[in-house]
């Protein structure tokens, strides 16, 4: 068996017994009595066990431990440390198996045969099951996903590998990561998709596999190497246990301390996301649920947020808290509503709902615009299933932005036989929004007659949404021959199809919509 196993021990007697006892094994050995000596090997030919004393001189053996498993090239190798008193053996967390005291070099050889057996069979097994063209199945706690991708990575194997964590059925997570000739092309965790949903399952240590070789006919949501996803996520998973404890819990709650006013005008996406998703929930969990980077980079991002009091952490429960129905918006943007409308709850006759004129480039952009809104909470749709032109002036729906006040959606044909109507439907609102899909240069020509006219109504506010279809770009052209029609604030781009993206994009349209 031509293996590598790297013993680094201060005790040089001890060393050398445990050498003749691999080798009567018939395992392949070599003897260090200090951690740098231990290092410099391991990273330039990394073995398949390290057996490290725990005091080991320069580098103990804990800390060389850590850095190795925390390298993408040695992080898959069995560790077994030495213990040399009760204190030594009784410690926890390592991410390795403990010997002695005192230390029985023939069983920790023994050990080391059966530790390289374990992992030997487990490769076996799925090669071999791979080759035959059969599904196979295993615990993630004796393979991870890392070393099972990138197994399949090496084979260029094509099919879907099934993720399951939990015993009870009702409760248990599952997650599916999708093969096409090795690369990775799609992940799905709960409903979080593409390389988020990849990076939190590589973070899994517990549950079981099952890879079944099939032809993949889905679109892919993942474009990047596998390789360099792999090692992203690996890099990620062991900061992430590096400062575990100084990241907020998943179940505490937080809010913002701070006005989005007086944030600067240059910020990074990833914070300008958490900070947009903390307006509408307070449970971290569901603030990283719901932001579309890497469960990791949200936390931390979380914490240095906290860290500079912009973002103020309660550490309470669910159960302190009676459930509140889940809102869209904040507070601060009904009250400034409530202003602009003269709310008066004194006057029976007072406005409920300030009014948002839709303008729909044709039935397609009407009918995706009222699904994506449907989706938002707090949002009340009608019927859109329609797919004739839209030839009458109606009310779409409703969102609600707090207990007393909401934003009506308002539909209003762009053709221009229309014309006479579309001044009187403008009037009072809080501003139009022109909906746009397909052909940039299509749908602009199409709502152009009333862009035109409501631009000489006295304070018209004019918006435009551009909904991006999967894997369709902007027609940087057609914009660029449109200029006149936009400036910074008037411009809008969702994609289609990226629910929590989407729902944080409109929510983000609708704040600056809103006066």
């Amino acid at each position: 068996m031509s293996v590598t196993i790297l013993i680094a021990d201060g005790d040089f007697q001890r060393g050398k017994r445990l050498l003749a006892a691999c080798e009567q094994l018939g395992l392949g050995a070599k003897v260090v009595t200090h951690g740098a000596a231990a290092l410099e090997i391991a990273l330039s030919a990394p073995p398949s066990v390290l057996v490290a004393q725990f005091s080991l001189p320069l580098i103990d053996g804990a800390q060389l431990g850590g850095i190795l498993q925390a390298n993408p090239r040695t992080r898959t190798m069995g560790v077994i440390y030495l213990a040399d008193n009760g204190i030594e053996a009784a410690r926890k967390g390592l991410g390795g198996e403990i010997a002695g005291p005192p230390v029985d070099p023939e069983a920790v050889a023994r050990r080391v045969q059966a530790l390289l057996e374990e992992r030997l069979q487990g490769k076996e097994e799925l090669e071999l099951a791979s080759e035959e063209g059969s599904g196979v199945g295993g615990q993630l706690s004796q393979l991870a996903l890392a070393d099972l991708l990138q197994l399949f990575h090496v084979s260029q194997k094509t099919g879907i590998v099934d993720l399951r964590r939990g015993s009870d059925p009702e409760s248990a997570e599952a997650g599916q990561v999708l093969l096409r000739a090795g690369e990775i092309v799609h992940a799905a965790v709960g409903s979080i998709t593409g390389e988020k949903a990849l990076y939190r399952l590589l973070a899994w240590d517990r549950g079981e596999f099952k890879f079944a070789p099939k032809p993949v006919g889905a679109e892919p949501s993942i474009d990047k190497p596998t390789r360099s996803l792999l090692q992203e996520g690996l890099r990620q998973n062991q900061e992430w246990a590096l400062h575990a404890d100084s990241l907020p819990s998943l179940d505490s709650k937080v809010h913002l301390k701070i006005r989005r006013s007086s944030l600067p005008v240059v910020i990074h996406p990833l914070t300008q996301e958490v900070l947009l998703v903390l307006e509408a929930y307070s449970r971290i969990g569901d603030v990283v649920d719901r932001c579309s980077f890497p469960d990791y980079q949200v936390l931390r991002t979380l914490r240095t947020l906290i860290q500079r009091g912009m973002v103020e952490l309660r550490e309470e429960s669910d159960e302190a808290e009676a459930p509140k129905a889940r809102r869209l918006f904040s507070h601060a943007p009904g009250a400034r509503l409530r202003e602009w409308m003269g709310f008066d709850e004194a006057r029976a006759d007072a406005p409920r709902d300030a009014r948002l004129l839709v303008v729909a480039a044709d039935a397609a952009a009407a009918r995706e615009f009222s699904r994506l809104i449907s989706n938002l909470p707090g949002a009340t749709i009608g019927d859109s299933s329609d797919s004739g032109p839209i030839d009458h002036l109606g009310v779409l729906g409703r969102l609600e932005v707090d207990d007393e006040v909401g934003i009506e959606f308002v539909e209003v044909p762009a053709d221009p036989r229309y014309s006479a109507l579309w001044p009187l439907a403008a009037h009072g609102t809080v501003g139009v929004l022109m909906v746009l899909t397909g052909s940039v240069a299509g749908a602009l020509q199409a709502v152009r007659p009333v862009s035109e006219a409501l631009s000489a109504v006295p304070r018209a506010r004019i918006f435009h949404l551009l909904l991006l279809e999967k894997d369709a770009g902007v027609e940087a052209e057609a914009l660029r021959e449109n200029l006149s029609l936009f400036d910074d604030s008037s411009l809008f781009l969702i994609p289609i199809g990226k629910g929590n993206t989407a729902e944080v994009l409109l929510r983000e349209m609708f704040l600056r919509i809103l006066p």
